[in-house]
Parts: C-alpha cells; sequence; structure tokens
C-alpha cells in the first residue's frame, strides 16, 4: 500500500506543478532559474520527447493502458521483493498516469523544466517524466544487482569463486 502511495503522490506534485505553469505562465514563456543550465519554460507536447510520435494519442493511450496494467501486476506480484524494486515501480506508475491525464483531459502534455546540461538544449520535460526516468534507473540498478546475486549463489552452489 505504501508504494501506491508514492504513485499518488508523484501524481499530484505532477499535476500541481503542471497547473502552476498553466496558470502563471504564458505559452513560451521562460523564466532563468540558473543561466545556461536551467529554466521554466511553459510548452506543450502533443507526442512524447523530442515531439516523436505527435498527434498519435491514440497510440499513447493503448501503451500508457498496457504499462500500467503492468506495473499494476508486478506491483501487486513484488510482495517478496526489495525496496527498490517496489520504488522504481511506484516511480514509474505514478510517471505513467501523470502524463496519461494530460493526454486524457488535454490531448497534449505540460512539460516546464527546461535544462542545458553541459550545453545540449535538453527536450523540455516535467515531473511525471522525471517519474519514469528515475523509475526506470532504479529498476535497471535492480536487476543488475539481482543479476549479481544470482551469479554470487551459483558460483556458491558449484564452488567456484569469482565476481
Amino acid at each position: 500500500m505504501f508504494y501506491y502511495v508514492i504513485a499518488i503522490l508523484m501524481i499530484a506534485i505532477d499535476q500541481v506543478t503542471k497547473w502552476l505553469v498553466v496558470k502563471n505562465m504564458e505559452l513560451g514563456e521562460s523564466i532563468t532559474i540558473i543561466e545556461d543550465f536551467l529554466y521554466l519554460t511553459s510548452h506543450r507536447n502533443r507526442g512524447a520527447a523530442w515531439g516523436i510520435l505527435e498527434g498519435q494519442m491514440w497510440f499513447f493511450y493503448i501503451i500508457t493502458i498496457i504499462v500500467i496494467v503492468g506495473i499494476v501486476f508486478y506491483m501487486q506480484k513484488s510482495k517478496g521483493e526489495g525496496a527498490l524494486f517496489k520504488w522504481a515501480l511506484s516511480l514509474m506508475l505514478g510517471g505513467a498516469i501523470g502524463n496519461f491525464i494530460d493526454r486524457v483531459l488535454h490531448q497534449e502534455v505540460v512539460d516546464f523544466i527546461h535544462s542545458y546540461p553541459f550545453g545540449y538544449n535538453f527536450p523540455i520535460f516535467n515531473v511525471a517524466d522525471s517519474s519514469l526516468v528515475i523509475g526506470v534507473g532504479l529498476l535497471i540498478i535492480h536487476m543488475f544487482r539481482e543479476e549479481k546475486k544470482e551469479k554470487r549463489k551459483i558460483n556458491a552452489e558449484s564452488g567456484t569463486h569469482g565476481s
């Protein structure tokens, strides 16, 4: 139950920040947070990252529903898994639902975090996107840790030594 609360918290933070941007900024307006690095920029996206698949809302609806069902399935099935796995799923769930709400209600996603890491103009994103990326990152770490644990177990059972 705790991990569903995390997902709901991410959805709430995502939706509140998007609402604040829509209510307080003109489309295209940009506010400097850290010069040449981080800005709040009011932007709308009718596609995915970098605007790919723009206007393909039914595709996004179907994919997102499949992803949400899959995440909930694994959350229910993950009783014996560690906290890292559950955190990953909850962040991914919150992010997926956050952007899904925008697509269903507005046929576009509100983006506003605009960064220039190492001088690169990174695509504008939002809290839901961040939640998804962090969740996927945690899932990858979890998978590497589990693989390493499995290798140790196999090595211990076969009597070999190695990493």
